[in-house]
């Protein structure tokens, strides 16, 4: 190594620039042995750096989403029934819908794989720069529940608005209270231009008897379901395909929904 390269390695520490450091010494010999200009030997290093950056980058966003799983839709086997919306679900995965701020809404009977892709299409969204949260629409509502109690609603409602595309797991699943609609409706409404993906085991037109007030019911649901791309995600379930077979060769695992 000579004083050149160590300069250059001690610059690069206190620039920060970790990316360049890892693939120092392989751009050194690559410079040395008469492979790279300088001004190659420069755009190469500089492309290490933007390279490591958006991988940890990527990483934050990823752990910041909250997944249950790392689905994706590569993973996702939509010939294991030919009543899955295979073509609907590879036009949603180009992502027109979250460039334009509208949503999705995957609903039908359980295990059919609507959560796998709810995660696999945040995931795409994750990839391509945006930020994405997924929870249960329960642990939403008990959470803004939380806010009423200690005075931190609005903190957590903004928190609930902030990403590009907050995924709502299991929507609709029972009757709400008066407090939780309301919740729901200053959440849609807060959210206005920024995407939602839904998922259900209820057709949208089944989801207005689960609210208290009709007239929040109305205005909530008219506005969110007009605005959705509607996946009805039918067919058998997808559970035991994703199941691993132990020695007896019974099925166990985790629930797709």
């Amino acid at each position: 190594m000579t004083i050149m390269d160590t300069a250059l390695r001690d610059s690069l520490k206190s620039l920060k620039l970790s990316g360049m450091l890892e693939t120092l010494d392989a751009r050194l010999s690559q410079a040395h042995g008469g492979e790279l200009g300088h001004l190659e030997f420069l755009q190469i290093l500089c492309q290490d750096e933007i390279t490591r950056r958006e991988t940890v980058a990527f990483q934050r966003r990823l752990q910041r989403a909250k997944f249950e799983q790392q689905a994706t839709l590569e993973e996702f086997d939509s010939s294991s029934s030919p009543k899955l919306p295979a073509v609907q679900i590879r036009d949603l995965a180009a992502l027109r819908w979250l460039h334009a701020g509208e949503s999705v809404i995957l609903f039908g009977p359980v295990g059919v794989g609507k959560t796998h892709v709810a995660q696999a299409l945040g995931h795409l969204a994750i990839r391509q720069g945006a930020h994405a949260r997924f929870a249960k629409t329960s642990r939403i509502l008990a959470d803004l529940a939380g806010g009423h109690a200690d005075r931190t609603w609005d903190r957590r409602l903004r928190e609930l608005v902030r990403p590009d595309v907050l995924i709502l797991d299991d929507f609709a699943m029972r009757q709400l209270t008066a407090t939780q609609a309301d919740d729901l409706y200053e959440l849609v409404s807060e959210r206005q231009g920024r995407s939602l993906v839904i998922t259900s085991n209820r057709a949208p037109s089944d989801w207005y008897p689960l609210f208290p007030n009709p007239v929040v019911a109305e205005s909530l649901l008219d506005r969110l379901i007009n605005t959705s791309h509607q996946v009805i995600m039918n067919g058998p379930s997808y559970r035991p395909n994703k199941r691993p077979r132990n020695g007896n060769n019974k099925t166990t695992g985790g629930p797709i929904s």
